[in-house]
């Protein structure tokens, strides 16, 4: 064989073995950042057994990762650093208690609904009035979670000589069980999830209250990422069709909403 002709025939293994590499599984696979948040059980917590992120929001990005073809890698934050950190490309995905509101939409977009429910009210268990609303509770000092639609809602009603701003739901409760606040409104499910735990026992979650803001929770994408967001659905409607999501949230002690 020519010096000429072994070349061309070496290239042209080298050209299958790298179309090859290209097509494998192994090597196609994306690996996407997603932010979750360590205190917004049962959504996303730090299960300090395993020191990682889980929750209902880490199982549904698994399972739609899965599905869509990329495998997630779950960084943990802060519920106020989320957005920054998606739009600042330091994650690929928002998985957490997050409601997709209009003032969230014109900085990020967000998939088809997840799931919907509003704010929970507690407040110490010596208060046993059957709270309904808010304007029970005019003049009183109240809290909420930092970044959350409940801030802005609770100080645009002026009902409150207070609201206290909090960076999670575990300080919430905290005040409330020691009678720094009259009451705090918070995540419906992360409340009653916190409660059952039996960590805060000078703490009520008021059934009789009904919420004024009243959201749908959804998976947080970069406006650019318009192919990303359709896989995203896609494999959302899929998981809902066949029972995924039911399932996971079922694990967690949440029951589906109606469709």
């Amino acid at each position: 064989m020519s010096f000429q002709r072994f070349v061309t025939a070496a290239a042209a293994v080298l050209s299958i073995v790298s179309i090859s590499a290209l097509n494998s599984p192994s090597q196609a696979q994306q690996v996407l950042k997603v932010g979750s948040t360590p205190t917004g059980i049962p959504f996303t917590f730090l299960d300090t057994k395993t020191n990682s992120i889980q929750g209902i929001m880490v199982d549904l990005a698994t399972e739609v990762g899965k599905d869509a073809g990329f495998a997630v890698q779950i960084e943990p934050m802060q519920f106020s650093a989320l957005i920054p950190s998606l739009t600042s490309n330091k994650i690929d995905i928002i998985a957490a208690a997050m409601f997709a509101t209009a003032a969230r939409k014109e900085v990020i977009d967000f998939s088809d609904a997840v799931y919907t429910y509003g704010e929970g009210l507690v407040v110490p268990k010596a208060d046993s009035k059957a709270y309904i609303s808010q304007e029970e509770l005019k003049g009183t000092v109240v809290g909420a979670q930092v970044g959350t639609a409940f801030v802005d809602a609770l100080k645009k009603t002026g009902l409150f000589s207070e609201v206290k701003v909090y960076d999670n739901i575990p300080d919430i409760l905290r005040d409330v069980n020691a009678g720094r606040l009259k009451a705090g409104f918070a995540d419906y499910p992360i409340l009653a999830y916190n409660l059952q735990q039996g960590n805060f026992a000078d703490v009520r979650l008021v059934d009789s209250y009904k919420p004024a803001t009243v959201g749908t929770v959804a998976i947080g994408i970069r406006k650019s990422d318009t192919e990303l967001l359709a896989k995203i659905n896609a494999s959302l409607a899929k998981l809902k069709a066949n029972g995924t999501i039911a399932k996971i949230l079922e694990k967690w002690g949440q029951k589906a909403n109606a469709s």
